[in-house]
């Protein structure tokens, strides 16, 4: 009656033993740390580059506790050291070492946490927990994206198809122009503006129409419809998200937080980051690539000095090259880094100058090739548009169709800015500018603070609820309070196994699972009481009290996860924390309280013949 098969003990201590091992490197804690890695794509972080490291260290009187290379990216070269204050001294040596030339530096040597876990642990993915920046310490930054920004990008776009269109439906019209938020296109006769309307109505379905003007100066107004402009706005926030994360990811901060908040503004959390300058450095690089035709028309001296003192021909922009050279190119954009695919730092094969090597999809290669086929002997602008500025890369003659989708940047480009020029293309392309309207940094002494208050809170509870429950129910209370034990076990081993971002409302969380836990095991022990005052026997009650009290179990977990699952889908930011850990603590609380608790019942009782007491409270029940 109250006894488990094998199977069932060798699961509960399987499940045990994992539980303490995935656990376990949560105790390590961490270490300070150098990380070393490369910055230009063509160099690797090798074994000569380890020599260098520890040979500077060792002059320097410097004792690493460890040097390796990442084992998840060997790529990376780690240097643990034993404190903050070594840490420091570590990356100033290994910075002049390594990068001689501090305006032109070949290694990225950035400062970081490792954890103390040993190898073995490592090596079966045992890793303790992330800690979010309220536990940790680092920056926080709320970023507004610029919605109207997005939605001219998209009229602009909008306005070459249609220019393209209509020339390919040889629809005459006396000129297209973007004013403000809508496209209106001239026309001469009505006939040719109808026609126009029907294509526009067929091939451009995100514009809504309207017809005015008189004689020969018809107008054809149009406008983005509101749910073009919508999806237009979501899917730029999408990217711009993608983007950040890219960008983050391709400079080494590990663990990022980038969270949509509201319909234009982002959250971006980097725990652990120890130099906010260089992370809004990082966040505030918005560069964009842009293909451009230049305006040969204007391009005589005397449009040139007109458009340096500010007057631009309509539908043009005035720039400067990297080489100093005036220029004029077209506003309308024929090619964005949308399209790009990757984008490499390299060598011109026969000048040896430093280069920038694009590869584009496959729209944006075919139109590539049709532009560069149609406008052979014509020059093309690239721009570089960074922080709300544009910049000339180079302006080529087009000398023949280019196909294949791969594309070189030269023009006095030094090997610096040709790395930084590939590293922010490659990262991506922002869909729109973006702003960051508040910064806020947590120190690593609150982050301590915030922990040490945290785990003590929830401590003193366990072991408030420990007492209360063996005082009350005697030694089935003792079985209430380990299998409380499991479920604490179970749920830092799977948040540690998940790699989970620990944070003051996922403790928060941890707490209120204890309460949770500790409420199965007392449904299960006073429905024991009450079939043993009905007058059952021992054995009968306790296999009645765990069969009908799994039911009310059930269900109560059942209404509390479902409320977890809302808290986890429509929730941000420390609300969806605080919902991860509730929904993971309801499955583990449902598994300790009700088979763990049992198992160590049918361990002690189950084995008897004949039961004369059950110490389960207030007397032994007989």
């Amino acid at each position: 009656m109250n006894r488990y098969p094998l199977w069932v003990y060798i699961t509960v201590a399987t499940a045990l033993i994992l539980g303490a091992l995935y656990t376990l490197p949560n105790f390590f804690g961490e270490a300070p740390a150098v990380q070393v890695s490369s910055a230009r794509a063509t160099l690797k972080v090798d074994s000569s580059v380890m020599t260098r490291v520890e040979e500077a260290l060792k002059s320097a009187a410097i004792q690493p506790t460890g040097v390796f290379f990442d084992p998840t990216n060997q790529g990376n070269l780690r240097v643990r050291v034993a404190d903050l204050d070594t840490q420091q001294k570590a990356k100033e040596i290994i910075e002049q070492a390594l990068n001689p030339d501090k305006a032109n530096p070949v290694y990225t040597v950035a400062l970081t946490m490792l954890s103390r876990s040993p190898a073995w642990l490592t090596s079966i993915h045992a890793l303790p927990m992330y800690l979010g920046l309220d536990l940790r310490g680092g920056v926080h930054f709320l970023m507004q994206v610029d919605m109207r920004a997005v939605i001219i990008k998209r009229l602009e776009g909008l306005t070459g198809d249609l220019r393209t269109g209509l020339r390919d439906k040889n629809l005459r019209h006396n000129g297209i122009a973007r004013e403000g938020d809508r496209v209106v296109v001239r026309f001469r006769d009505a006939d040719t503006r109808d026609k126009a309307s029907r294509f526009i109505q067929d091939q451009l379905p995100d514009f809504a129409l309207l017809e005015s003007g008189e004689g020969e100066d018809l107008r054809l107004t149009a406008t983005l419809k509101p749910d073009a402009a919508k999806r237009t706005q979501e899917s730029a926030v999408k990217q711009n998200i993608q983007t950040l994360h890219n960008r983050i990811n391709e400079l080494g901060v590990a663990e990022p937080i980038i969270q949509q908040q509201g319909p234009d503004r982002v959250i971006v959390q980097l725990p652990g980051v120890q130099d906010p300058t260089k992370a809004k450095e990082i966040l505030g690089r918005t560069a964009t690539l842009e293909i451009r035709m230049v305006d040969e028309e204007n391009m005589t001296p005397s449009a040139l000095a007109a458009a340096s003192t500010g007057q631009v021909p309509f539908g043009d922009e005035y720039y400067v090259e990297r080489n100093g050279q005036p220029i004029i190119v077209r506003k309308q954009v024929v090619l964005t880094g949308e399209r790009l695919t990757d984008a490499q730092p390299g060598f011109d094969s026969q000048t040896r100058e430093p280069t920038v090597n694009l590869t584009l999809d496959a729209t944006g290669a075919r139109i590539f090739k049709d532009v560069t086929r149609e406008s052979v002997g014509k020059r093309m602008a690239i721009l570089l548009i960074e922080k709300g500025k544009g910049e000339v890369v180079t302006a080529p003659v087009i000398r023949t169709e280019i196909g294949g989708g791969r594309v070189q940047i030269s023009g006095r480009m030094n090997t610096t800015e040709a790395n930084d020029t590939a590293l922010l293309l490659r990262a991506g392309s922002l869909a729109a500018p973006m702003e960051i309207i508040e910064e806020r940094t947590v120190g690593p002494s609150l982050g301590a603070e915030n922990i040490s208050k945290g785990f003590h809170s929830t401590l003193y509870g366990f072991i408030a609820l420990s007492l209360f429950i063996m005082v009350y129910y005697a030694l089935f209370g003792v079985f209430s309070a380990v299998a409380l034990c499991a479920n604490v076990l179970f749920l830092i081993a799977l948040l540690s196994l998940l790699q989970a971002t620990l944070t003051l409302p996922g403790i928060a969380a941890i707490a209120l699972t204890l309460g949770m836990a500790i409420d199965a095991n007392v449904l299960i022990n006073e429905r024991i009481r009450e079939e043993l005052r009905g007058g059952a026997t021992p054995q009968a009650a306790i296999a009645a009290g765990y069969e009908r009290a799994f039911g009310t179990i059930l269900d109560s977990n059942v209404t509390t996860m479902i409320a977890g699952l809302a808290l986890l889908i429509f929730g941000s930011g420390p609300v969806r924390g605080f919902a991860v850990v509730h929904c993971l603590g309801i499955l583990t609380s449902i598994f300790s309280s009700v088979v763990v608790s049992r198992s160590m019942v049918n361990l002690v009782y189950g084995s008897r013949r004949k039961i004369t007491r059950v110490a389960i409270g207030n007397t032994a029940w007989k």
